[in-house]
């Protein structure tokens, strides 16, 4: 761990009553711990930088195979690997994509594959510029003595996972917790979760992976605004308190932070300006200016409204890079159009073009929402849905 000390300044001799004089105070000594991410430093700050470039934003592809067999069903395929890899295949070889994508999140089993071709999918995210990253946590279970709240496990194991993921080409990692207003939250499970955050982030870094930190808050209740604004501030107080506890690197992570908006169930919607309000409110009071990205997960958002909400948020400058890692708000009308037939995959990824260039002008502040289909205003919120 780098050290530094510093000599504090002690007050120089003066007068006493009577003109005696008061000899100078011993000399105090106080260390400075400064945060360490062993000998990848200058890289996870490199690879944070690149993520985070000017309009562009993350494609998250990590989803489980069970999950990632949901959205196949919904189409009429089998949850196969080959049809795994042929949909992924679609994806990561869109040309072009490079120009709004900057990272893909992918799960263990994408990270090892290559086209039908032969071609590794990670030398094809690198061709186009693009960080590949790659899925550590081992998922949700219940954590016992909470109001039925959930724990993320996978930290046993995981610096070797992460030293063998560098190994294969990725260069950046996303660790995925929950927090429910419905159930609480209870201080254990924030605690709990900004704890397991901080481990993951540290063991992350020290073996040259650029984490992503994500403390989901669900979107599940009836709640309005002002709750979940409450709530993301407690949580993300959590996280960073554990976080410099853990000596992470500041200005070599990623946050993927839920953006501040009423539940899913409450009786009115909130505008675009009003998230963005509230979600810059929370990350100015939380969030260092050394953080380079704002990652913002959609959450069960239709894809209009993701990208409207991020165009919000960048209509004055932000101390970070505000910007996208969206999964089904970018996947959505591409799943649709693909329908697995090969003859549609051109157009499948035409529609992927258009929905990473919108968020891409989101990020820039310059989206319109002008010629969106229906489809792509439909919401894709899923009570209790597992990823």
């Amino acid at each position: 761990m780098a050290m530094a000390t510093v000599k504090l300044s002690s007050p120089a001799a003066g007068l006493l009553a009577g003109g005696r004089t008061r000899r100078s105070a011993p000399a105090r000594r106080a260390t400075v711990i400064r945060a360490t991410a062993g000998s990848y430093s200058d890289e996870l700050v490199s690879t944070a930088k690149s993520v985070a470039s000017p309009g562009r934003g993350i494609l998250a592809i990590d989803e489980s195979n069970a999950t990632c067999g949901k959205r196949l069903s919904s189409i009429g395929l089998d949850n196969t690997e080959a049809n795994r890899q042929a949909y992924r295949q679609l994806l990561l070889t869109t040309a072009g994509l490079g120009e709004y994508i900057s990272g893909a999140i992918l799960f263990e089993e994408t990270l090892y594959q290559s086209t039908t071709d032969g071609k590794k999918f990670v030398d094809c995210l690198k061709d186009q510029n693009i960080m590949p990253g790659i899925k550590v946590d081992k998922g949700l279970v219940p954590l016992p003595g909470s109001n039925n709240e959930s724990w993320c496990q996978g930290l046993d194991g995981l610096a070797s996972r992460c030293a063998e993921y560098y190994k294969q080409g990725a260069r950046f990692a996303k660790w995925r917790t929950v927090v429910s207003i419905p159930c609480g939250p209870s201080a254990l499970a924030v605690k709990e979760a900004a704890w397991g955050l901080a481990r993951y982030a540290a063991i992350a870094q020290d073996n040259g992976l650029v984490p992503i930190v994500e403390p989901e808050i669900l979107l599940d209740g009836d709640h309005g605004i002002e709750r979940t604004l409450e709530v993301a501030e407690k949580v993300w107080s959590e996280v960073f308190f554990y976080l410099a506890q853990n000596n992470v690197l500041f200005e070599g992570i990623l946050l993927k932070p839920s953006m501040v908006t009423p539940g899913a169930e409450h009786k009115e919607k909130a505008s675009p300006e009003a998230i963005a309000k509230h979600t810059l409110t929370m990350l100015r009071r939380r969030v260092p200016p050394a953080v380079p990205g704002i990652m913002f997960l959609s959450g069960g958002q239709s894809e209009v409204e993701a990208t409207l909400n991020l165009n919000a948020m960048n209509q004055s400058p932000n101390p970070w890079h505000v910007s996208f890692s969206y999964a089904r708000a970018l996947q959505n009308s591409v799943l649709k159009t693909w329908q697995g037939h090969p003859e549609n995959v051109e157009a499948a990824q035409k529609a992927l073009l258009v929905r990473a260039k919108a968020n891409s002008l989101a990020q820039l502040g310059r989206y319109t929402g002008e010629g969106e289909s229906d489809e792509a205003k439909k919401g894709m919120f899923q009570k209790g849905y597992t990823y």
